[in-house]
């Protein structure tokens, strides 16, 4: 008998200094944006923290232009 091995696939998870750049703002910005609450971040031990590409990705929103208000 053999026993599959189930593990969940990996997630990548951003630090702080990875989610600034792949957003070009500052880190000071995603600290900011974490403690308001607009981007949810996982404490990994007592000093770290991640957060998803995901929730950044939610973080940006287009900016109107006249041509999508018709």
């Amino acid at each position: 008998m053999t026993v599959q091995n189930k593990t969940r696939p990996t997630r990548r998870l951003l630090t702080i200094e990875e989610a600034a750049a792949y957003t070009s703002l500052s880190t000071r910005t995603i600290r900011r944006r974490i403690a308001d609450g607009a981007l949810p971040a996982f404490r990994v031990g007592p000093r770290s923290i991640r957060v998803r590409p995901e929730h950044l990705e939610q973080l940006l929103r287009p900016i109107p232009n006249a041509r999508s208000w018709r």
